[in-house]
Parts: C-alpha cells; structure tokens; sequence
C-alpha cells in the first residue's frame, strides 16, 4: 500500500502539517501526510481569518520563504484590511477574513498538485522508534508505515475533550473523534506532557440577524494581499459587523457559571490569555459593562457566521439565551453551540531550534503539540519542521532563523529556550527587533534563504531583487536631488512643519514627519522618476519606510550586531553546569534542563542572570 521508506510522515493537517508536508516535498523528500480525516486538510477550526498582529507578518514569512499559506488565503479571501496604520509600519499587519470552505479546497489543491506528496486517511496510534531514532508510524489499524523521519502536527487531538457546559465529549474537533495512543508513547519514551485549553464561539445563521442595528466593518478601500507571487487582489470584499455585549448579556451569562467547566473545576488547564472566553472577560473585567462582538461571514455565499469574541463554553442554553439579548441578534438561530476543548502538549523546552525533539531523533513536533495557539504559529511551525526534516535526512545544514531575522525565528526560540504553560500567541511585542521585522520587507529577508535551500523558486528571487533594486535605486534618488523651498515649502506648511530657506537634498524634507509619499509624489520630478520606472506600490512603500526610519533601522541593526556576538560563542553539547559552582542554583538547573546551544540563547532563559552568563563566558575562555 505504501512505498517502502518514506522520507518524511507528517501526521495531521492542519495548517502545520500542511505546510510541512508541502516544504519537504516542494525541498524532494517522498512525504506521506496521514490524517483522520482527508475533507478536513486545511480546516480553519476557528476564526475564518488569516494575519493579524505580529500573525500577519508571519503569513508573510511563510510565503517569502516559499511556503503555501499567504497564497491559499489569497485565493480564499473575503476581505483584506490592513491593521495599526495609524502606527509606525513596524506595527502594520495584514489580515484577510476567508472564505472557510475555499480555504481549505485550496490547501487541499495545492498540495494535491505538489510532486512528492502521498495522502492516507486513518489515525496514528504509535510511533515506531528504533535507538531513540523514529522510524515510522503505526496505525489503528495495525499497519506500520516506514520513514527516515516523523512530524507530529496533531493539533487539539490528543487525547481531545470538548467541554459544552456539564457535557463532556470526546474529541479533537465538533464532530471529529480525538487521536489516543501517541501521548502514553511519549510519556513512556520520557517526555513530558502538559493539558492546555482553547475554545471557539457559536457559529450562527445569518439570515436571522439584522446587520441594519449592527456597526459595519468593511475591507480597506485599496486592498493589499499577502502572497509576494502574482495573486490577485480583492475588486470586491464582503463587510463584516460589529456589536457589543451588554449589563444585561453578562447576568444572563453568570447564571450559567454554576455550571461553566471553566469555573466548577472541570477544566483544570489554562487557555489563551490573549483570547479569553466570554464568561473568562466578564469574570477578569468585572468593572466593562460592554465587549466588542465581530460578526464575520465564513464566506461568499453561506449564511454561516462566526461570532469573533463570544467563544463559550457555557451550557447551550445559557449561550442562546444570552446572545438573543445583543443588539442585532434577537432572533437569532444557532448552527451549532460555542464550546472548550483541551488537549495534550509537549512543553517546547524539549525540542532543539529545528524542531527536532532531543530525545528521539529525527522526530519533530509542529504546532498546537508545542503549546501554541494560532493558524499561523502552526503554519510557521510546520514550515520549519518540514524544511529542517529534509535537510537533516539530507545530510544538509540546519535552518534556524534568528530573533533579527523573522517572527518565526523570535517564536520558536521563545518556545525552545522559555517554554510555555498557557498558549503561546505572537504579538510585535515579542519582538525586539520589530523594525527590522516589518511585513513589507518579510521577502527582502528571507527570500533569499528560501531560495538556497531549494524551496523558494527562481521567479521569487528574481521578483525579490527587482523590488530591493528598484527601492534602493529610488531611495538613492532621493539622497542626490535637491528641492526648491519654493516647491516643498508649501508640503511643509500643509503638514505643520518649519518652512526651509535654501534648497535641499529631498531625503531630508522626506525625513520629516507628516510628510508622506503622496506629499513628495506631488513634485513633478519625483512624480516623473517613479513613471519612467515604473515603480509599483511596494516599491513606494519600501523606499518611504526605509528613509522615514533610516535611524530607527541604524539602531536596530548595531543592537542585533552584537546580539550576533553572543550567538557565535558557543556552549558544549552535553555541558556539565554542575561543576560551575560560581553560577546560581537557578541557573544551574536551567540551563542543564534547556541545553543552551549558545551564550546569546542561555542569556534569554528566565532566571539565568547576567552575573551567570559572566561567569559562562570566563569559563568559556571569552
């Protein structure tokens, strides 16, 4: 039934195990996915939504780097808005609200249209690990199916427990079974296993809402997209809506906490601090007589909405009861109840940067397996772990992305050298390289990469260098020519900024605040520069970023330059801490449980000080 030796086995896919099973196979590994269930690929089991803050740079990533997500939610979107303008673009992120069905027919295409990839449907109870090293899978049925290396990427299935009020069920997604077997192996091999929770809202009927009492919330007027390949943009977007809850919504929702599994004890684990459940903000926000409440569309054409900030998982009852009582919603019908879920994770601390597992080679863990919450973590997740399976098999370098390099590269590290006890979401804070981490240079930096590990395309790069060379030759443009205080006096007046009284070069009155590119576009010579040519949008927007923030980027730059310095001094595999007796208890078991590769990732694990990395250092003969 099987070829006799798989390259990779990705288990489960979702958004990490697909992106893992299309890096390795578009890379030239033979790559099995096996799932429970072949018309679920690809399924957005929550929000019908991809990006957001700090997310949607990381969808942007991926696709520099050659993966499949920005260009699937491309082709699957509703609406495109980009979030936090109103802020320095270190803070722009894209979102696109999806169209759930074509989201996951195109995930579903795209890697039925990948060479490489073979599909099973049945669920994977064991694995088969020779030598602490993975050698295949076993199924429920009993087949074995042999590969040089595994990716688990099996999301809230493990051991799955949907929650709905006093009801429990077993299950890794509504009406999907959960997957058993995996996490008793692991326990029994040595690893260790945490319960994490996460929940979702009702889904509704739309034709019974009256969107007339709702505040609309439409799509950016020019809309962008995420894929840097040639996709197409929106020409028309759905709006969405928004409404709030009430005084009144919120007591007829604490009637039901009595029987909430989050508040009777049922539910022992900790759940997404960043995406709490409805009766979790009414409980923590006790002084907010009123929360936001997004009604998104989960298509073109199906009446079936989401309701974003209303995730439950309250008796059914209690749910429709008060969700009748917001403002637009009083005859609304249900399509099916909010509910929780938990599920088993692996603290992250046990994996190296790869995602390699240190106890098991060649078997990597993507996803929600590692403690984190979002398609997009996942999808970045997956990506990694798919690439650095080849490469291993291969014979061939490790790819790790570092903290000044990518999202993904300050995600994964936080996950390997801080762990995580609830689920880990990004955010631009996390990041304290974010102005060299901005979604409009996402290709600049890792195109490149991408494309010397065999997985971005020729077309990418060449796109990729047109664009950097079109921004630095516009942007040297603006170095060399000066400007007339007649001619950029009047965009100083216009933006309250001090008028000039001799001529200048135009970086300079670009540098300004206020002043935009549509102010500079306005002189006929710049105007005259960007036709001839024939600079496009993205080439507009690189070349004001880089001049408007050229000493923010400076600075950046030097503090990740000797961030640098740290990483390249390297630690010992299998370092005896103990003998340092000069480093604090603390640190002492830290770092023997985390096995820093370097001092640059020691120096980020909570409770190792600076005093210690000194001591490090000394030891080290540095």
């Amino acid at each position: 039934m099987f070829e006799k030796e798989y390259d990779v086995i990705v288990v489960g896919a979702g958004h990490a195990g697909c992106e893992a099973a299309a890096a390795a196979a578009n890379m030239g590994s033979k790559v099995l996915l096996v799932t429970m269930n072949l018309q679920t690929i690809g399924q957005m089991s929550c929000n019908p939504a991809m990006g957001g803050i700090a997310k949607g740079q990381i969808v942007r990533e991926i696709d520099a780097l050659g993966g499949y997500s920005g260009i699937v939610s491309d082709k699957s979107a509703i609406q495109f808005k980009m979030l936090n303008k109103s802020k320095g673009p270190a803070m722009w992120s894209p979102r696109t609200q999806n169209d759930r069905m074509r989201f996951a027919e195109e995930w579903r295409m795209a890697l039925e249209n990948t060479p490489n990839v073979d599909f099973y449907q049945e669920m994977v109870s064991s694995l088969v690990v020779k030598n602490n090293k993975v050698i295949g899978v076993t199924t429920s049925l009993g087949l074995s199916i042999y590969a040089k290396s595994v990716i688990l990427t099996n999301g809230t299935f493990l051991n799955g427990l949907i929650h709905i009020g006093d009801k429990q069920l077993g299950g890794g997604r509504a009406g999907e079974k959960a997957a058993t077997g995996i996490t008793e192996q692991l326990l029994g091999l040595g690893f260790e296993s945490g319960r994490m929770k996460t929940g979702t809202p009702p889904r509704v009927d739309g034709r019974s809402l009256d969107y007339s009492k709702m505040i609309p919330q439409p799509g950016d007027e020019h809309p962008e997209k995420f894929s840097y390949s040639p996709t197409k943009k929106l020409n028309y977007q759905r709006e969405c809506h928004m409404s709030h809850t009430s005084a009144l919504v919120h007591d007829l929702l604490r009637e039901g906490f009595d029987r909430s599994p989050m508040f009777n004890g049922r539910i022992k684990s900790l759940g997404p601090r960043y995406c709490p459940s409805i009766e979790d903000k009414i409980n923590r926000f006790a002084d907010k007589d009123s929360h936001q409440l997004f009604v998104e569309p989960e298509g073109w054409d199906t009446v079936e909405v989401y309701v974003n900030g209303f995730s439950t998982s309250l008796p059914e009852d209690v749910q429709f009861k008060a969700l009748r009582s917001v403002v637009g919603f009083e005859n609304v019908k249900f399509f099916r109840p909010g509910y929780a879920i938990e599920y088993d994770y692996f603290p992250p601390t046990q994996l190296k940067h790869t995602l390699e597992t240190k106890l098991v080679s060649n078997l990597y863990f993507a996803g929600q397996i590692n403690g984190t919450t979002g398609y997009e973590e996942a999808a970045s997740q997956g990506l990694i772990a798919g690439i650095n399976a080849h490469q291993k098999i291969n014979e061939k370098e490790d790819v790790i992305l570092k903290r000044d390099e990518a999202y993904i590269g300050v995600l994964i590290d936080d996950l390997i050298t801080k762990g995580t006890e609830e689920p880990y979401r990004m955010f631009t804070s996390r990041a304290e390289y974010r102005t060299l981490l901005r979604q409009d240079n996402a290709d600049l930096r890792l195109t490149p990469k991408g494309f010397a590990i065999g997985l971005a395309r020729q077309d990418r790069l060449a796109r990729m260098e047109e664009k950097l060379e079109k921004s630095e030759k516009f942007i040297q443009f603006f170095k060399d020519t000066s400007v007339l205080p007649d001619a950029i006096n009047p965009i100083l007046e216009d933006v309250n900024s001090a008028i000039v009284s001799q001529s200048d070069k135009m970086f300079k009155s670009f540098s300004r605040p206020n002043v935009t590119m549509e102010h500079m576009l306005s002189l006929p010579e710049v105007a005259n520069f960007v036709k001839e040519n024939d600079l496009n949008s993205e080439v507009l927007e690189q070349a004001e970023v880089q001049i408007k923030y050229a000493g923010y980027i400076a600075k950046e730059k030097n503090n990740a330059d000797k961030l640098h310095r740290l990483e390249n001094v390297k630690i010992p595999t299998d370092f005896d801490y103990a003998k340092l007796k000069s480093l604090s208890t603390e640190a002492r078991q830290k770092l023997a449980k985390i096995q820093p590769v370097t001092i640059s990732q020691a120096s980020r694990i909570s409770g190792v000080s600076p005093s210690d990395i000194s001591v490090l250092l000394v030891f080290l003969g540095r």
